[in-house]
C-alpha cells in the first residue's frame, strides 16, 4: 500500500523493534483481535490448496452474493474449522457435498463443525455461501472494504481494498497470512452487462446471460496468493496489451482503464515495462509469468494486489504530483507503478507470515523506488531520494507489530525501514554482494511467507556478518536505541 502523506516531519535514522508473542490460550476466550491475528487451532490443523470464489456484484444495491469453494489438506486429525467473514455479511450455508455442516458465529468468526474427525492426509472440499451489503471503504486504500463509486460519465467504477483489515471484509476465507492456496484461485465475477470486472490472474473466459443481462469473468491464478492481493475491480474499461521480452522470457503486460483515459494511458503506460527491467536486475526473475502482470486503474491512488496491481494516480510522476523526498528526484517516475509494482517481488511473491512483520513488505517497497532511479537514472539521485524521505519519519513507535493480533507497526516502516536496507548497503559495502543478497532473498523464499528472523538471518548469512551487538540482535538493538531517541 502506498504511504499516507507525512510532510515536515522530524528526521530520524532506521531501524527495526521487537515485540514477544502473546501467551496462548484456550480459543473461546481470545479477542477478536486474537481470532483475526493468531493461528488458532481452528486453522492449524488444516492447509488450503485452493480458493474457487464466485461472487456476484449488484452495483444499484450495494451488495453481494456468492459462494467460496475451499480445498484443503488435513494436516492432523480434526472437526472444528475456523472460517472468516466480517459483518455486516453473513455465511448462509457451508456444505461438504450434499451434507450441510453445523456452524456458529462470534463476531466475524465462523466455527464450521464436521460431521465426524477428519483424518490426516485427507483431501476436503467445502462450500460457503455468503451474501449481504459489504463494509464501505471510507479512506481507500488505507481502510478495507467496497469503494462503490461512479467515473464522470456516470458509469459505476468500483473496487475493493483489505490490506490491513483482511479479505474477509468481502468474501469468506481462512484470513491470515501464513497460509496461502498452495494451487492458486479461480474468480468468478458476475455484473451488469455494460461494465467489466477485472481481479487476478489471467481473464479465461466471459459469459453472457441475455436474460439477466449479466456478464460473468473468469479469472485464474496459477501461484500461490495472499489473502489481500485478491481483488475485485468493475468499471467501463478498455484492454490493451503488450509483451515484454527480458533475461527470464515473455512476460505478458495488460491494461485495463477507463475509456475515457485509454490515449493518456498508452503515453504514460510506457513505466511499467521499465519497472520490470530495473526490478528484474535487482530483484530477479518477475514472480508471476504464469499469472501475467497487470496495471488496473481504480478510483482510490493504487495497491499492490498481486499480478493486478491497481492505480489511480492520474497519469502523472510524483506522489500525486508531489516529490515524497522533496529533492526534485520524485518527479522521475510515476510513484504508484514503480512503488505497487515492487511489491510484487516484496509483498506478494514474499509474504509476511504474521502482520506484524509487514514492514517486510514496504521498507523494501519503499527502498526500490531509490533502486528504480538508481538503474535508470544516477546513483547520486538515488542516494538523494532515500536521504530526502527520511524527514518523513515520525519516529513514534516501534516498526514491528504485535504478534498474533493482527497489528502492524508504524508507518515508518516505509521511510524508516527503507534508510536501514540503504545503511546495511553501506555497511556492506560491496554492492555485488547486496545485489546477490536481495536476489538470493526472492529465490530463497520463492512463492512462501516469511518472519523478521528469517529475514535476519538470510541477511546475516549471505552477508558474512554477525548481526549480533552485545547480546542483541543487530536491527533490535539500534531499533531500540533510536525508538528511544525519537520517543523524547
Amino acid at each position: 500500500m502506498s504511504p499516507k502523506n507525512f510532510w515536515r516531519l522530524p528526521l530520524a535514522l532506521l531501524l527495526l523493534s521487537f515485540c514477544q508473542f502473546a501467551p496462548a490460550q484456550s480459543t473461546a476466550s481470545k479477542s477478536a483481535a486474537e481470532l483475526r491475528g493468531s493461528v488458532t487451532p481452528e486453522r492449524a490443523w488444516w492447509d488450503v490448496l485452493h480458493y474457487d470464489l464466485t461472487v456476484e456484484v449488484f452495483p444499484n444495491l450495494r451488495s453481494l452474493k456468492g459462494k467460496t469453494k475451499i480445498a484443503f489438506r488435513v494436516l492432523s486429525p480434526g472437526s472444528v474449522l475456523q472460517l472468516d467473514l466480517q459483518k455486516p455479511l453473513q455465511v448462509t450455508e457451508v456444505l461438504m457435498g450434499s451434507t450441510r455442516l453445523s456452524l456458529r458465529r462470534k463476531g466475524h468468526v465462523y466455527w464450521i463443525t464436521f460431521p465426524k474427525q477428519l483424518e490426516t492426509g485427507a483431501d476436503v472440499e467445502i462450500t460457503a455461501a455468503f451474501e449481504g451489503t459489504p463494509t464501505p471503504s471510507r479512506n481507500p486504500p488505507w481502510s478495507g472494504g467496497l469503494s462503490w463509486k461512479k467515473d464522470k460519465q456516470g458509469a459505476h467504477f468500483i473496487a475493493t481494498t483489505c490490506q490491513g483489515i483482511g479479505a474477509s471484509i468481502w468474501w469468506p476465507n481462512k484470513d491470515h497470512g501464513y497460509d496461502e492456496p498452495d494451487k492458486g484461485m479461480d474468480i468468478h465475477v458476475t455484473v451488469p452487462m455494460n461494465l467489466v470486472a477485472v481481479s487476478n490472474g489471467r481473464l479465461l473466459k466471459t459469459e453472457m446471460d441475455k436474460d439477466r443481462k449479466t456478464k460473468t469473468f473468469h479469472w485464474q491464478v496459477k501461484n500461490p496468493i495472499n489473502n489481500y492481493g485478491v481483488n475485485l475491480n468493475i468499471g467501463d474499461y478498455v484492454h490493451f496489451s503488450e509483451k515484454y521480452r527480458g533475461d527470464f522470457g515473455t512476460l505478458d503486460m495488460d491494461y485495463w482503464v477507463l475509456k475515457r483515459d485509454e490515449a493518456k494511458a498508452r503515453k504514460h503506460f510506457v513505466e511499467a515495462p521499465r519497472v520490470i527491467e530495473a526490478f528484474e536486475y535487482w530483484f530477479g526473475k518477475y514472480p508471476f509469468y504464469e499469472d501475467s502482470y497487470k496495471l488496473v486503474q481504480v478510483p482510490y491512488l493504487g495497491m499492490e494486489h498481486q499480478s493486478s496491481v491497481t492505480y489511480g494516480n492520474g497519469f502523472r510522476n510524483g506522489y500525486r504530483g508531489r516529490d515524497l523526498s522533496r529533492t526534485g528526484v520524485g518527479l522521475k517516475f510515476d510513484f504508484i507503478i514503480v512503488h505497487e509494482s515492487a511489491h510484487e517481488w516484496f509483498g506478494n511473491n514474499i509474504s509476511m507470515r504474521d502482520a506484524a512483520d509487514m514492514w517486510i513488505h514496504e521498507a523494501f517497497a519503499c527502498y526500490a523506488e531509490s533502486l528504480f532511479v538508481e538503474y535508470f537514472f544516477t546513483r547520486k539521485e538515488a542516494q538523494d531520494y532515500i536521504i530526502g524521505i527520511r524527514g518523513n519519519i515520525m519516529n513514534d513507535r516501534p516498526i514491528i507489530g504485535t504478534y498474533g493480533r493482527n497489528e502492524s507497526g508504524s508507518g515508518d516502516m516505509y521511510y524508516k525501514g527503507a534508510n536501514m536496507l540503504h545503511t546495511l548497503r553501506q555497511v556492506i559495502d560491496n554492492d555485488i554482494v547486496w545485489r546477490r543478497i536481495i536476489i538470493g532473498f526472492n529465490k530463497e523464499f520463492w512463492h512462501k511467507t516469511v518472519t523478521t528472523q528469517e529475514f535476519e538471518s538470510h541477511m546475516g548469512k549471505m552477508a558474512g556478518l554477525d548481526l549480533c551487538f552485545q547480546g542483541r540482535v543487530f536491527f533490535g538493538c539500534w531499533a531500540w536505541m533510536m525508538n528511544q531517541i525519537g520517543a523524547r
